[in-house]
């Protein structure tokens, strides 16, 4: 062992605390004094990190950079996916394919149904997809259209949007992250789906309900038919519109419903828009020109332009950008092992299964606001807690259902996070305007902390034969 390792310490609750309280302050100080980006400060709370993990606990700085690329690397995929989007974005738009979609939603969709409507839209489409962001970057975008189009409040859209989409995300076998949290807990996917209804069915009850309800606060609203009408007209003036062209979305939810991987799907779903580009009458400098830049609307209707003015590769940057300094700071945080001291503390406070599996939602929540990524929110508390559920007598399907609600959903409500800031990316809106109309993301892991305390739902590990140490065994109860 060398000198470097020998001189090495174990991080105390108190050292690992350091770089969560500087980056706090770093991210208030720049948010609440100076409305600044959250990029810097995130990226400083990591040099701060840093610091502590050389100075103060003798790590080397090979192995801090290993820790980051690690971190980046796990989310590669992700990064992709999201640049792919973008270009896609911008190539549905040039194409007229979301511009057709909100042309016929404007006339079809009511003020008092919308929110209710968006809620179910996007949990179809979500299921059938596994992936919220592609529901948000497609859908979602053609819905935020229509809600201009009807008085309705584009914070108040976006919150059904985001609702409906990680409803979607969270129940589909075709989720990554539905995929991811059973293997961390050691339960099987279909056993983590089943005992996930529970706890989500009722939370999206409540969501739709309160949406429900809220189309009523729109029902007394007069359409403005002339300004809705100077909207469509606008459309018209830019764009050919064409049925046919909604073919293209039901195309690209099709072949991911038949397990067509999301990237070669996602492009295939780029190129047909590129298709349409040019049936709109672009030549292909301008095709290329949109997949890179998106398009810039100019119909001389100021809502019509600002909604179509968006998409490209480009458009993403911003979003990778920030990902990659969240990651960066969790990267640290993990690989020092200061985030596991924080993540133990937390579990000392566990007394009962009720407290374990608050504990656990709390340590979903604070990794996605620390270390900006749902993978390490559902990884990090998963691999932590295994034995602890285990050691207890509970069954993995409960770990699984807390990672879900908490660490899948709670993504999307931190503006650095990879999904907080990829929903207001894709929605322009942004992630604390959308966040408190994001219904079902808060109700999830409240629903499960509740379901915990009052024994709820909760399975004991001898009632599971899909336990691993029950496998090919009668279960005696």
């Amino acid at each position: 062992m060398d000198k470097g390792q020998r001189q090495r310490k174990q991080p105390t609750l108190l050292i690992s605390l350091i770089p969560v309280i500087a980056i706090i302050v770093f991210l208030g100080t720049a948010i609440l004094k100076f409305n600044s980006d959250v990029h810097m400060p995130i990226l400083m709370g990591a040099i701060v990190a840093t610091i502590v993990a050389i100075y103060g606990l003798g790590f080397k700085w090979q192995e801090i950079e290993d820790g980051i690329i690690a971190s980046i690397g796990s989310t590669m995929q992700a990064i992709i996916i999201l640049a792919i989007i973008g270009a896609l974005i911008g190539s549905w738009l040039a194409g007229g394919i979301v511009p057709t979609m909100i042309y016929y939603g404007l006339q079809i969709l009511s003020p008092t149904y919308f929110l209710f409507a968006a809620v179910i839209l996007c949990s179809i489409i979500s299921i059938a997809t596994g992936s919220s962001w592609t529901t948000a970057g497609t859908v979602g975008v053609a819905l935020i259209g229509v809600a201009q189009g009807l008085g309705i409040p584009t914070e108040i859209a976006a919150g059904a949007i985001v609702s409906g989409a990680y409803f979607g995300d969270k129940m589909s076998p075709l989720s990554d992250t539905t995929n991811l949290a059973p293997a961390m807990a050691g339960a099987t996917l279909f056993d983590h789906i089943k005992h996930m209804v529970y706890t989500t069915v009722f939370s999206y009850g409540i969501t739709l309900i309160i949406f429900f309800v809220m189309g009523f606060k729109f029902a007394g609203t007069e359409l403005d038919a002339s300004s809705i009408n100077d909207m469509l007209v606008a459309i018209e003036s830019i764009y050919t519109i064409n049925a046919w062209l909604l073919l293209v979305p039901v195309i690209v939810i099709v072949m991911v419903a038949l397990k067509v991987p999301a990237v070669p799907g996602l492009i295939i779903g780029t190129i047909l828009g590129a298709f349409c580009t040019v049936y709109q009458g672009g030549d292909f400098g301008y095709v290329l020109e949109t997949l890179q830049y998106g398009t810039v609307a100019e119909t001389g209707n100021a809502v019509i332009d600002e909604l179509l003015t968006r998409g490209g590769l480009q458009s993403m940057m911003w979003t990778v950008s920030l990902i990659m300094a969240a990651l960066t700071f969790g990267g640290v945080m993990e690989v020092s092992g200061m985030l596991a001291v924080i993540a133990n503390k937390l579990l000392s406070f566990a007394k009962s299964t009720g407290s374990l599996i608050f504990v656990t939602a709390v340590s979903c929540l604070f990794i996605n606001v620390l270390c900006g990524d749902q993978y390490l929110g559902i990884a990090l508390p998963g691999k932590m807690y295994k034995e602890e559920f285990h050691k207890r007598g509970l069954a993995p399907r409960n770990l699984s259902r807390v990672l879900e609600d908490s660490g899948t959903v709670t993504s999307a409500l931190v503006p650095w996070n990879t999904c907080g800031a990829t929903m207001a990316t894709f929605l322009g809106v942004s992630t604390m305007a959308y966040a408190p109309f994001a219904f079902f993301n808060i109700l999830s892991p409240i629903t499960t902390c509740v379901f915990g305390f009052l024994g709820i739902t909760i399975m004991k590990l001898v009632d599971d034969p899909s336990a691993p140490e029950y496998q090919g065994k009668k279960v005696k109860k």
